[in-house]
């Protein structure tokens, strides 16, 4: 599961640089990637402790029981987390509604903390090596 997890993690700060990058040109995939870097850091965090999850459902729900309820991680980012999976669903089928581009700066905002607070929750998550 180490091994899984560093891809998860390097997946997540890739997700991130992306999220970076598209922010002001295309803020429907600055909202989609800003997600799947929270999705992939989620995962890693997750695999680290020995526990996966196939739907991304499974994997939110686990974040509230597990992790927030349990003060691992703040409710806060409970929150940011939802955001994040909302805003990507208007991003990746939101038909004519697009994501602003108020909203994708906020998205960055808010996996930039998410990120820092799962890797200060999981200081593994920092010692892992680079994924392939």
């Amino acid at each position: 599961m180490r091994e899984f997890a560093a891809v998860e993690w390097d997946r997540a700060k890739r997700s991130l640089d992306s999220t970076r990058r598209l922010v002001e040109v295309d803020p429907n995939s600055a909202a989609s990637r800003a997600y799947y870097a929270a999705f992939h850091a989620l995962t890693a965090l997750f695999a680290i402790r020995g526990q996966s999850f196939s739907k991304h459902s499974a994997i939110r729900a686990a974040l509230h029981r597990e992790l927030v309820h349990s003060g691992i991680l703040k409710k806060a980012s409970g929150k940011d987390y939802d955001f994040l999976m909302d805003l990507r669903e208007t991003g990746d089928y939101g038909g004519v509604t697009q994501v602003s581009g108020d909203s994708a700066r906020l998205a960055l905002e808010k996996v930039e903390r998410f990120l820092a607070e799962a890797a200060e929750a999981c200081p593994e998550l920092k010692d892992l090596p680079a994924g392939s």
